[in-house]
């Protein structure tokens, strides 16, 4: 039984009026789209380093090892610290972008930081499709890291403040969909343009990242800026109260709006939100931005989703069969995101948290036992087992996809108070970009080292993160977002730091 105390569901909720718009929806499917390009980035660097002719212009030495697999292990094929490069070249361009991205989505607003994303990634795609040689190849990597940067530091924000809060829940898991939609979409094209005869498949695939990019650019000139962004950075109450009420679908949105102008007082009297973060009225919010993306990029999901078809060909399944297992994995994620998006506003977020935790663990325990019990250094999986595999693989997508997946999105974006708002996001996306560095640069290794180990190693993290959401996140459901340090002070643990401090800045002024 988790420990947390829970708000009302509706206590505070219900003193906001307001209705689901279209303006509010088309805005937020707009703004959305930030998530299919980094989803169809994560999905499309497997698919390509799988694809031979890539890898002999690109990565002549991984070739050569594929052709010597009886004297090379299964687990260690595709170990190359330059083929890592080109999967991660990205996400350290992304980790910089987005300490770049918090004072602009601070001091300009949400919306300029997603349309220069969507430039960023415009560029870096075209660069990617038309590479002759590797220094243009990671170039382009490089620039599709500063979109995936800005666009993941400021789309997450941009839906949870847009969103009426009964339903910010779904609203901001619309990120995750389109995260696994774009997935999803790399994966089917990897396998449809593999088959092209002169081995140029490739090129389509990573050139095609422009599509969802040129939505995103050109959707951000179009898009409103979210009343909370313009009474943080302007001082027009009255243009924000116009956005609210066509956001609300209402012309009473005065309790709302007074919110907003209360939390944008307190915002506008810090100057440094960095120094401000470390404060210890801040220390749930600062060890929240840090846990929750760390323990998303330690589930193993980018083991997955990285190198699903480096890893269906190590237990022994063909080029061709690696990539359509890799469609199917991505259509189990995208329709569970999708029933995510359907109950995170009535079952909750910690409920949601827990069963995903317990279904991922259980998955990896058993993939990891079979592997270390039928599939050595040479040959394969039979096809039953090499099934079984695929299957609790998908069983492991539909508990992250339901979980870890679209809440450690949503629950970082939700409760940060407006004045560290922007960078407590920055913290957030830096270090799910840190750590996906990292794995992305260092799974190959580990599979080469650790082999079947691999998937115990990730299971041993998801049960820490599932004990660590238990204990100390509170549920934060149809909260309004600008009330939510309550459920700070609430909480067993959390309160000694929230309501200490608030004693001592009392007792000092």
């Amino acid at each position: 039984m988790a420990v947390g105390i829970a708000p009302s569901t509706s206590e505070n909720s219900a003193q906001y009026n307001g209705r689901i718009t279209w303006f509010v929806v088309l805005s937020s499917m707009v703004a959305a789209t930030g998530g299919i390009i980094f989803g169809y980035d994560i999905g499309i660097s497997g698919g390509v380093i799988s694809m031979e002719p890539f890898l002999k212009k690109f990565f002549p030495d991984v070739y050569n090892k594929m052709k010597q697999v009886s004297k090379i292990s299964n687990y260690c094929i595709f170990d190359s610290q330059l083929l890592t490069s080109f999967t991660s070249s990205l996400y350290i361009a992304g980790l910089i972008a987005s300490f770049f991205a918090s004072p602009i989505t601070r001091t300009f607003g949400r919306r300029p930081s997603i349309l220069i994303g969507g430039i960023a990634f415009l560029i870096g795609s075209s660069l990617g499709g038309a590479a002759s040689n590797i220094y243009m190849l990671l170039l382009g990597r490089v620039l599709l890291g500063v979109g995936v940067g800005f666009a993941n530091q400021a789309v997450p924000l941009y839906l949870s403040e847009m969103a009426p809060p009964k339903y910010r829940g779904s609203f901001n898991i619309a990120f995750q969909l389109c995260v696994g939609i774009g997935v999803l979409s790399a994966s089917l094209l990897n396998y449809g343009v593999e088959k092209i005869k002169g081995g140029w498949g490739w090129r389509i695939s990573l050139a095609m990242a422009a599509a969802p990019a040129s939505i995103l650019t050109v959707g951000a000139l179009f898009l409103p800026e979210t009343a909370n962004s313009l009474i943080q950075h302007g001082k027009d109450h009255q243009k924000a109260k116009q956005i609210l009420q066509r956001v609300r679908g209402t012309l009473d949105v005065q309790t709302e709006l007074d919110d907003l102008i209360k939390a944008s007082d307190k915002s506008k009297t810090v100057k440094h939100p960095f120094k401000q973060i470390i404060k210890r009225k801040y220390r749930p919010q600062l060890v929240m931005s840090i846990a929750i993306p760390f323990f998303q990029q330690v589930t193993g999901i980018n083991v997955i989703s990285f190198y699903a078809p480096i890893l269906f060909q190590t237990i022994g399944l063909g080029a061709s069969a690696s990539l359509l297992s890799a469609v199917v994995t991505g259509v189990v994620g995208t329709s569970a995101t999708f029933l995510a998006l359907l109950i995170v506003d009535r079952v909750g977020r910690r409920a949601m948290f827990s069963s995903g935790g317990i279904t991922m663990f259980i998955s990896q325990m058993l993939i990891g036992g079979i592997m270390a019990a039928k599939l050595g250094d040479q040959g394969a999986l039979s096809k039953g087992y090499g099934l079984l595999v695929l299957i609790l693989i998908c069983i492991y997508v539909a508990g992250f996809s339901l979980s870890w997946g679209p809440l450690g999105w949503l629950v970082p974006s939700e409760i940060f108070p407006l004045e560290i708002r922007s960078a407590a996001q920055s913290i957030t996306v830096a270090v799910g970009l840190i750590f996906t560095f990292i794995i992305a640069q260092t799974f190959l290794v580990m599979l080469c080292h650790l082999k079947s180990g691999i998937f115990f190693f990730f299971g041993g993290w998801v049960a820490i993160m599932t004990g660590f959401v238990s204990l100390l996140l509170p549920e934060t459901r149809n909260l309004p977002i600008e009330n939510m340090e309550k459920i700070w002070r609430d909480h067993w643990f959390w309160k000694r730091f929230v309501c200490d401090e608030q004693d001592f800045e009392k007792v000092e002024t």
